[in-house]
């Protein structure tokens, strides 16, 4: 393959353009593997990226995507040769270094998992950053002492890749969910994926302190003013795994539902995790964590429809994972 197709965004005078280039291996990003892509996927940062104006791109010209899966072409590290199947997501892919949204990628050996058994490269894209996230979700909450015995799980943004992962993965370890999203519409989806109850968004503030409890712990991609009223529902020494911020950058709570109810915020970073602890999740996505009905949740749109893909994730309110599929017959 002496050159290949990419979604390359650039900036001019005008501001930012984005569109399909024919590009060479000179053009990549440096990096020791070169990876021939097979899946990439759609997530909300993705979303922001390609926006003109973005604040999420360091430097250009750049192409987008994330977190890729695929099949190794060229290695200099000593974990990789050809031929092995391998998964990305995180680091500085897609922000400051080229990502998946291209038919080649290079990238650094470092930053690489390989596919786990018992997963393919489509279904390694359909989870993709959003369900790593919620699987790093689950794993934090799960050493905070979360057990299925304990109460309900509150998942936040249902709706989005997040949040749809989550439930799946909390149903499969047999937990009581409760989705919550202001996609109401969708409570019959949220209900075949795994959770007993949907409720609106919760999005109203108020002066107390403290509520009654109502949750052992909370997934949350969602962040904002109202996670300031969520902290004073958890049951004492619940938590809440943090790792998004769709509602917002900020929130205001009283120091009470640490110091009364020993509550935590977990924060979740998915981008830097270190390796060996990736690769376990990542495991676990393959085994205890791998949704029940991970197929059912994807919608699967060929590379050269890429720019339609963005438009229906910034648009739709239907649960589920946007894969991008770049057209090679392995999977």
């Amino acid at each position: 393959m002496q050159s290949f197709k990419s979604y390359v965004l650039t900036t001019t005078e005008e501001g930012m353009t984005a569109g399909f280039k024919t590009l060479t291996f000179d053009d990549l990003s440096e990096g020791d593997v070169t990876i021939h892509i097979h899946y990439s996927s759609i997530n909300y940062k993705d979303m922001l990226a390609t926006q003109p104006g973005n604040k999420i791109i360091r430097q250009y010209p750049r192409i987008p995507g994330i977190d890729f899966s695929g099949i190794v072409i060229e290695s200099s590290h000593p974990n990789f040769q050809t031929g092995d199947r391998v998964l990305a997501t995180g680091y500085d892919i897609g922000v400051s270094h080229d990502g998946g949204f291209s038919e080649v990628a290079r990238v650094k050996g470092d930053w690489l998992v390989p596919l786990p058994d018992n997963l393919t490269l489509e279904e390694a894209m359909i989870i993709g950053t959003a369900g790593y996230t919620a699987a790093l979700s689950v794993s934090a909450l799960e050493q905070n002492g979360l057990t299925p015995e304990k109460g309900p799980v509150l998942v936040r943004g249902a709706s989005g890749g997040v949040g749809t992962m989550a439930i799946m993965m909390l149903h499969r370890l047999g937990y009581d969910i409760i989705a919550s999203s202001s996609h109401t519409e969708q409570s019959e989806v949220f209900r075949t994926l795994g959770a007993s109850q949907c409720i609106d968004r919760i999005d109203e503030l108020t002066p107390k302190a403290l509520h009654k409890t109502e949750w052992q712990g909370v997934i949350d991609p969602v962040g904002g003013p109202s996670l300031g009223e969520v902290l004073k529902r958890i049951h004492p020494s619940g938590a809440i795994a943090l790792s998004g911020n769709a509602g917002g950058t900020a929130f205001e709570s009283s120091v009470f539902p640490f110091i009364l109810r020993d509550v935590r915020l977990i924060g979740i970073d998915s981008v830097y995790t270190p390796m060996s602890y990736r690769q376990s999740i990542w495991e676990r996505l393959a085994t205890d964590l791998k949704p029940d009905h991970l197929h059912t949740v994807k919608q699967v749109v060929p590379f050269d429809k890429l720019v339609d893909g963005i438009k229906s994730f910034n648009i739709s309110s239907q649960p589920g994972r946007i894969v991008i599929d770049m057209g090679q017959e392995s999977t």
